[in-house]
């Protein structure tokens, strides 16, 4: 980058102003890592001190039916497949149940596009999972499956949610974004739901009162323009309703690892390498930046690594997700060396070990409990430390 340019991105930084498209595109072109992350971690400070927040929550995907065929997911299943599955009601709720006694705060529930299963079926699974565990906090669906379930059920968006609330939604989820630009869309999407009314939805899941996550997939076949442009679209969403609490940059998976039919469903695969963890801290990093109006940025530890996810935290990032359990989206596609779940303990040891303050909070981001600060660089030299793989 050439050196004037480098001055003005800084002093844009350290001065507050807003960067533009050009700026973004400029910050995507440097190769300064280092500098990258100086600046992120200044603005992250800025927002939220040494707090790195995390939940105890728990991910459920009813089903891995649907009716879609997006080009990079693994997930998906068509009826009649082997290992195509639906839970039944009192099922979902057992495997719900079997973290009550961690203290569960979120249940983070995705599910296919179901091509027969009612409308009724959700709010209904909502509804048993609250009554079972009524303190938990229900962050259910994406974008993508409101929209279906508008087609399913003959409903508008605004009649689906107030009746999802009304069964105990909380939120929605971030999902169904990928890459907004048509240009890159049109080639790894396979549903009806894209900017229009992704946007549609969530701007009125935020005008009924909810706050939701924004995502973002990269790595892919997208070019860091593209990853620009997604974010100021959900900047000028966010000047608009507020609604969005966190963004959450999700690396895209090769198909490692697929299910027992042997089958590989990824069809970009060949076309495309994984994002780097420079590349990933990179991205972390200019999205911090770019995004000024939202609160905080997510590093999803499990499409990462720990050790990334570690040091995402001086790129920017604030807010490492939680617990999991069970990331079937994922973990059916790479099996690359994510854990399946990090407990309380092991997310406070995390971020203990990256220098910073654990902040458990819920899916408002309302603050749960406050731990002690990183115990200094001394003390933990002074015994034998875990190694995060």
């Amino acid at each position: 980058m050439d050196a004037g340019l480098k001055r003005e991105l800084e002093a844009k930084v350290y001065a507050g102003e807003r960067l533009t498209r050009e700026d973004g595109i400029a910050l995507y072109e440097s190769d300064d890592l280092a500098w990258l992350g100086r600046l992120a971690h200044h603005k992250r400070t800025e927002l939220n001190g040494d707090r790195v927040m995390f939940n105890v929550n728990r991910h459920l995907n009813l089903t891995n039916v649907c009716s879609a065929s997006c080009a990079y997911c693994s997930f998906q299943r068509k009826p009649g497949e082997k290992d195509a599955y639906t839970m039944r009601i009192d099922e979902a709720v057992r495997k719900a149940k079997e973290m009550e006694d961690e203290q569960l705060t979120e249940l983070h529930i995705v599910n296919g596009l179901h091509p027969t299963l009612p409308w009724r079926y959700y709010p209904k699974v909502l509804r048993e999972l609250k009554a079972a565990l009524p303190k938990v906090n229900l962050k259910a669906f994406t974008a993508t499956e409101v929209q279906w379930f508008e087609k399913i059920s003959g409903l508008g968006a605004d009649q689906i949610l107030d009746e999802l609330m009304d069964a105990g939604l909380e939120s929605l989820t971030g999902g169904g974004a990928e890459i907004f630009d048509w240009e890159v869309r049109q080639h790894i999407v396979d549903h009806a739901c894209h900017w229009e009314d992704w946007s549609r939805i969530h701007r009125l899941a935020h005008s009924k009162g909810m706050k939701t996550p924004s995502t973002m997939l990269y790595g892919h076949i997208e070019e860091p323009r593209h990853r620009v442009d997604h974010v100021l679209r959900l900047r000028e969403l966010q000047d608009e309703t507020g609604g969005f609490q966190v963004f959450i940059p999700l690396r895209y998976q090769h198909d490692f690892v697929d299910s027992a039919d042997g089958k590989v469903r990824n069809r970009i695969q060949a076309q495309t390498t994984m994002a780097s963890p420079a590349e990933s801290l990179k991205t972390f990093a200019v999205s911090r930046l770019l995004f000024d109006n939202v609160p905080h940025v997510k590093c999803f530890w499990v499409m990462h690594g720990l050790s990334v996810a570690q040091l995402s935290l001086n790129f920017g990032v604030d807010d490492l997700d939680g617990s999991v359990v069970e990331y079937k989206i994922t973990h059916d596609a790479d099996s690359y060396g994510t854990p399946n779940t990090m407990h309380r303990e092991d997310l406070l040891d995390l971020i203990w070990d990256a220098g910073f303050r654990p902040v458990e909070r819920n899916t408002r981001y309302e603050i749960v409990r406050e731990y002690d600060a990183a115990p200094s660089l001394a003390e933990r030299r002074a015994e034998p430390q875990q190694v995060w793989a």
